[in-house]
């Protein structure tokens, strides 16, 4: 990403410069291309950096500027704390300091704080703008099913944009809006529209969280509404506005004022009424798989009236797609929860009672490790050679622009694609290499499985239902059914950093009291994931 008129290829260049000045060796250029500095989410060759700092494959890290590395200040000295640890100085080029003195990391801090500040001073402005637009009746960002944005006209009040009715879409809107109006349920609509073949603005099939999503859209009479939610990406429904905007906007309306009335009445008595409670303790919600759809399934329940008149309720895990999409998508595929329960409990005794099972499990992992490095390696092998012809078309447009072959315009169109997909391409080869890292690590030893199975089976007897969900939603990948509805696997996942979680933060059975779980003898530690099948 370009830098105060630096290139990341100018800015590479520079340090290899500085490097070869003062004789240091360079063991890895780490380059997230086309990728946020916002998150470390996503970010394979900062993950890849990281690793290496671990093995102590370097001593310094170099950078251009501190906000190459992260925009956010507790993601820098996180990441800087991580090197410290490893004995790895960090230097910033052009802001001209290093971490091995107290001077160093007190500007490091410093600094990251300021650009912090800076770039929350941008996030800012940028969201005064949408404000300002909002307030005079200007949408901001994607709009609904029923309208596009299409490029201002002369009576467009001099915007460059404006929104206009799609008439075959408006016409589903106001279709939507009158099956409430006339009592149908969410789910109800949803089905109904899905078994028509209508689809969402995406094109995917709609539920009850896309009809409700209409209905509430104040867009549709003509209305403006704009920070109902702040800072949506980390705090979701938790960021509620206290003060949204709501004006008259310049669109035209959709639905008119007696039909929206009448629907939000509909929608606020119904958000009074008493929402269902399900009685029990479902632990394997979202972990285990339709087997028709592969969705989630979540929990469900019938009340059944005996001969004797007294009610019995009966508890089951169905698919989430059915029940917010309809028949149309799936259907219910119900599992009865004891049933479901009790069969994953059972296949992981199963295991450590007969350890020759255990030992074939083990070997099948080994194995599969294996089998998967020779396709990783040969799409990483697809992946390098599609950078060098990407890279071989740059050259060749540059050499054209030289000899003045190719006009500007054309020139800049056909190296931005090139960069786009150059980008993409290279953050497939460090996503693919993490993946080979990890993959060609030692085949994991039976004696490892066996202890870590035994403490996950004696963790899940004696914690309380909180922990126990929650352990179970590290630890296992997911639960599939065969088509009559039994559990047929169950994979499990273990990683060093959950292994932590169920070695030491489960409390005592006896007590129910927060704190750690004693546990006899000690497991060696997990270097890279394992993934096995019950």
């Amino acid at each position: 990403m370009p830098e105060h008129g630096y290139s990341i290829d100018a800015q590479l260049d520079t340090l290899r410069n500085y490097c070869a000045l003062y004789n240091k060796s360079i063991i890895g250029e780490y380059v997230d291309r086309g990728v946020s500095g916002k998150s470390t989410k996503g970010r394979y060759e900062l993950q890849r950096l990281l690793k290496d700092a671990e093995d102590g494959l370097f001593d310094e890290v170099i950078v251009w500027k501190i906000n190459r590395m992260a925009r956010k200040n507790i993601d820098l000295l996180q990441i800087v704390d991580l090197l410290d640890k490893n004995n790895i100085a960090f230097r910033s080029f052009s802001e001209n300091f290093e971490t091995e003195t107290p001077m160093g990391r007190f500007a490091l801090q410093m600094m990251g704080a300021v650009g912090e500040l800076e770039r929350n001073t941008i996030v800012d402005n940028v969201k005064m703008g949408h404000k300002q637009r909002a307030k005079t009746g200007s949408h901001n960002g994607k709009v609904p099913l029923g309208y596009r944005v299409v490029k201002g006209s002369a009576a467009s009040r001099g915007k460059n944009t404006e929104v206009v009715v799609v008439e075959e879409e408006a016409m589903l809107v106001r279709k939507i809006f009158e099956l409430y109006a006339s009592g149908k349920g969410l789910k109800s609509i949803a089905n109904s529209l899905n078994k028509e073949g209508y689809t969402t603005k995406t094109n995917g099939p709609f539920s009850t969280c896309s009809i409700r999503d209409l209905l509430d859209n104040p867009m549709f009479i003509g209305k403006i509404r704009y920070n109902q939610y702040e800072n949506w990406s980390e705090k979701r429904r938790k960021g509620k506005s206290t003060n949204p905007i709501l004006v008259d906007g310049l669109h035209p309306a959709i639905i008119d004022q007696n039909l929206w009335d009448k629907v939000r009445l509909l929608r606020e008595r119904k958000s009074s009424m008493a929402k269902k409670r399900f009685e029990g303790e479902y632990l394997l919600t979202g972990i285990i798989r339709c087997p028709e759809c592969g969705a989630a399934m979540t929990a469900s329940r019938t009340i059944n009236k005996m001969k004797d008149g007294t009610k019995v309720t009966r508890m089951y895990y169905s698919c989430s797609s059915f029940r917010s999409k309809g028949s149309s998508v799936c259907h219910a595929n119900s599992i009865r929860k004891l049933e479901a329960e009790q069969a994953v409990m059972d296949r992981i005794k199963n295991v450590l009672v007969k350890s020759q099972l255990l030992k074939a499990i083990v070997k099948n992992v080994n194995e599969r490790k294996v089998g998967r490095i020779k396709p990783l390696q040969e799409e990483l092998a697809g992946s390098k050679a599609r950078i060098a012809k990407l890279e071989e078309n740059k050259r060749k447009y540059l050499s054209l622009y030289e000899m003045d072959q190719i006009d500007r315009d054309l020139f800049s169109e056909r190296l931005n694609g090139i960069n786009g997909d150059l980008d993409d391409e290279l953050t497939r080869k460090s996503r693919l290499e993490l993946e080979l890292r990890d993959d060609e690590a030692e085949p994991v030893p039976y004696e490892l499985v066996r202890s870590l199975m035994e403490r996950f089976d004696d963790l899940l007897r004696k914690s309380p239902f909180e922990q126990r969900k929650t352990l179970l939603h590290l630890i296992v990948k997911k639960i599939t059914l065969d088509d009559k509805r039994r559990v047929k696997d169950v994979e499990l996942s273990f990683t060093s950093e959950n292994e932590k979680y169920f070695l030491s933060a489960a409390p005592s059975a006896d007590t129910h009291a927060e704190g750690a779980f004693p546990l006899s003898g000690k497991a060696p530690s997990l270097q890279s994931k394992l993934e096995c099948t019950l």
